[in-house]
């Protein structure tokens, strides 16, 4: 899809806006991305070539922190991101019933986005709350001891909007 000259300002403005806040520090790079992101849940190839300029750092400096860590995306993402814990104490307590109930009621697979942009599906490490596993964090909100069951529930309160 191609951006046009007025979307590329827009982008051009609002990255150097965020990269001034932190005096384009590269130690920095970490909330510039995630400020960056903060609009679409994704990072676009127009935002990262402009934060390496703003920043004056190489774009495959940029480009590897982005794709590294799994709290940046550079694939179009949902509103929602629903990240589901693999760890084992979630695995063992049925986590994938819980995945499956979660394809299920959005019509995707893991790793997909509903047509929409509303849901994102992804696995993610541990999210630290082994003692209400299995767990789910959706953007930042963590969900626990879920079943299957519960899975309509918690998506009824994000389709309300």
């Amino acid at each position: 899809m191609a951006i046009t000259k007025e979307q590329l300002e827009s982008v051009e403005e609002r990255v150097q806006n965020i990269v001034s806040v932190y005096e384009a520090k590269e130690d920095c790079l970490l909330q510039i991305l995630h400020d960056v992101q903060a609009d679409n849940n994704s990072l676009s190839e127009a935002e990262l070539i402009q934060v390496a300029r703003a920043m004056d750092i190489p774009l495959s400096r940029v480009y590897g922190v982005a794709t590294f860590y799994s709290m940046y995306s550079v694939r179009p993402r949902g509103k929602y991101v629903i990240r589901i814990c693999e760890s084992a104490p979630c695995h063992i307590t049925g986590a994938q019933a819980v995945i499956r109930a979660f394809e299920q009621s959005l019509g995707i697979k893991m790793g997909e986005t509903t047509e929409d942009r509303k849901f994102t599906l992804e696995y993610t490490s541990c999210l630290g709350v082994c003692g209400v596993a299995p767990a789910v964090m959706i953007n930042e909100q963590v969900y626990g001891n879920l079943t299957p069951a519960k899975v309509q529930e918690v998506l009824a309160t994000y389709n309300e909007d």
